[in-house]
């Protein structure tokens, strides 16, 4: 059994796209991120340090993502994938990166990614 923990809708405004306009007009992006995680230790102990802080990581999304001035979400969701997998203790993750309204007639569009940590060779 894998246990899963996971941030959803997370809710930004951040310079992304290609014309224009959006260059210069922040827009609202959402975020989902799921990772793996053994969860029995922090859960028996009931101890945050035994677990993986994902307040600590949603801070950190949303600080690096508003900051960021991309034109594609593609680009954002490798950078930021890359990002949380150095800086956390991440085995892998799959992180979903939507742009509500980017396309008229669709509630919204995005994009998905499962990115693993490399493991280093010797």
């Amino acid at each position: 059994m894998v246990d899963k923990i996971f941030l959803q809708a997370l809710e930004v405004e951040c310079i992304i796209g290609i014309f224009d306009w959006e260059r210069k007009t922040p827009q609202k992006i959402l975020i989902d991120l799921e990772f793996p995680a053994n969860i029995r230790r922090a859960a028996k102990r009931d101890c945050i340090e035994d677990t993986i802080d994902y307040k600590r990581i949603a801070k950190r999304i949303l600080a690096y993502v508003a900051a960021s001035r991309f034109q594609l979400i593609e680009t954002l969701a490798e950078k930021l994938a890359a990002l949380l997998l150095k800086e956390f203790k991440l085995t892998s993750l799959t992180l979903r990166i939507s742009k509500p309204g980017a396309v008229r007639g669709s509630k919204n569009v995005g994009v998905e990614i499962t990115r693993r940590r490399l493991s280093k060779k010797r």
